[in-house]
């Protein structure tokens, strides 16, 4: 052991290039897991962080909340059920919202039981005392905040909802969440579809009984009837749709299914009565231009009088909720990745740079120029990057095409290939200059001993 510490004092640099190297893919392991779990969190945060020990969805919801509507005989046989303490309706929808001035989306949470289905613990402010009154997302919202949820048209009163709390991790996916009562969650949702014919929850928050477990009380409620799915806080939130996905690649997969207008409204009808709408209503209206898109969307903007938003098929992507985080935090993952890779390419070859001052000595001695070697540890390390990318990248396109549709969401372009290649040379004509002066430098007596 004396021996190896004396040989890591003597060989400092050397030894100091490793450790940090071996520091940064560190680094690069906890900034993506810390990134991912920030994510994960951003979409179910807020099932995390509610009061109610178990939730029940409907089976059809595939345990998501925003997928999930009870039908008055599930939620009758849901309070039926023995071992149940407390049971209280829980809806949760997504809305387009103003938010001092600029527009948005928010997922709003409402709970007819101020003690079931809302924010364990608040950071600043106090509860909800009144209708109108919610809790929100700490990262999204300040207290004393009035955030108007848009009426579907004329005639129809807008629903404002006062911040008058402020809770951490309380997002669901990736949106700014309002956790409010009941009243208002059916105020919102008759303002954005007058025409919805019944506001029906989306799950049912349950306190056990005293002397009751969570884990007993499941198995009752899924034997009380075959529609209903029955989880702990905790599973609700591990087994989330997506949260498998984003642990996998950070990517949320939804399986869109293309119909009719007419299915789309029997369906929905049948699904979400809260949702129905007439036959004259649809979501939004495709157009097919003939000029300019941006010019024929303000003109028709102009034409409602700022009823609409006219978007291009990249602004309405980049509208949906939860795309501009979701693009934000892969961003993030890249930028750090590359960063850690540039650095760890030039370690390594300023290392081996390192490594090699005796030969590098000896080509001195017999007549090799300073400018000589440096051009060939440059040629070197182009050779070696470029077989060493174009390994990687087969690598990568087998992957692809390997992977079946629809499993794990992969896609390797052409594009982001290229790309890589570029900074990886770059990074290792960085690495190799790097050990510039020491190779001009070499001593050729000292070098070789």
């Amino acid at each position: 052991m004396f021996l190896a510490l004396r040989e890591m004092r003597r060989a400092a640099v050397r030894f100091g290039l490793l450790v940090m190297a071996v520091g940064l893919l560190v680094f690069l392991i906890l900034a993506q897991q810390a990134l991912q779990d920030g994510l994960l969190t951003a979409f179910v945060g807020g099932i995390r962080n509610q009061s109610a020990p178990v939730l029940v969805y409907s089976v059809d919801g595939q345990k998501a909340l925003q997928g999930s509507i009870i039908p008055p005989p599930l939620e009758e046989a849901v309070r039926g059920t023995e071992g149940v303490g407390a049971a209280a309706r829980l809806g949760q929808s997504t809305f387009t919202v103003t938010d001092d001035g600029d527009d948005g989306d928010a997922a709003i949470v409402g709970a007819e039981d101020p003690a079931l289905g809302t924010p364990t613990t608040l950071s600043s402010g106090r509860r909800p005392e009144a209708q109108g009154e919610a809790v929100g997302s700490e990262a999204d919202y300040r207290l004393g905040e009035q955030v108007v949820v848009e009426a579907a048209g004329p005639g129809v009163e807008p629903v404002t909802v006062t911040v008058v709390g402020l809770g951490r991790d309380l997002q669901l996916n990736v949106s700014p969440t309002l956790f409010t009562d009941y009243p208002t969650f059916e105020a919102a949702v008759r303002a954005t579809n007058p025409d919805a014919t019944e506001v029906l929850p989306s799950a049912i928050a349950v306190q056990p009984a005293d002397g009751v477990e969570a884990e007993a009380l499941i198995a009752r409620l899924d034997a009380a009837s075959p529609e209903a799915q029955a989880l702990t806080r905790t599973q609700a939130a591990d087994e989330s749709p997506g949260v498998a996905q984003v642990r996998q690649s950070f990517q949320i997969v939804f399986l869109p299914l293309w119909g009719s207008l007419d299915t789309w409204r029997e369906v929905t009808g049948a699904n979400r009565p809260g949702e129905a709408v007439g036959d004259d209503i649809v979501q939004a209206l495709v157009v097919r231009t003939d000029g300019p898109a941006d010019a024929v969307g303000a003109a028709i903007v102009a034409a409602t009088d700022d009823a609409t938003d006219a978007l291009t098929i990249e602004a309405a992507i980049d509208s949906l909720p939860g795309v501009t985080e979701q693009r934000s935090t892969f961003n993030q993952i890249i930028g750090v990745t590359a960063v850690i890779a540039l650095v760890v390419v030039a370690l390594f070859f300023a290392l081996i740079t390192v490594e090699r001052t005796a030969l590098y000595g000896i080509l001195k001695a017999i007549g090799a120029s300073g400018p000589t070697l440096f051009v060939g540890v440059v040629t070197q390390a182009v050779v070696v990057t470029l077989v060493a990318c174009g390994i990687g990248a087969a690598a990568a396109l087998g992957l692809d095409a390997l992977v079946p549709p629809g499993s794990i969401p992969f896609a390797a372009s052409a594009g982001r290939i290229l790309s890589s290649v570029v900074l990886l040379l770059v990074a290792a004509v960085v690495g190799c200059t790097f050990s510039l002066r020491r190779v001009l430098r070499v001593d050729p007596a000292s070098a070789i001993g």
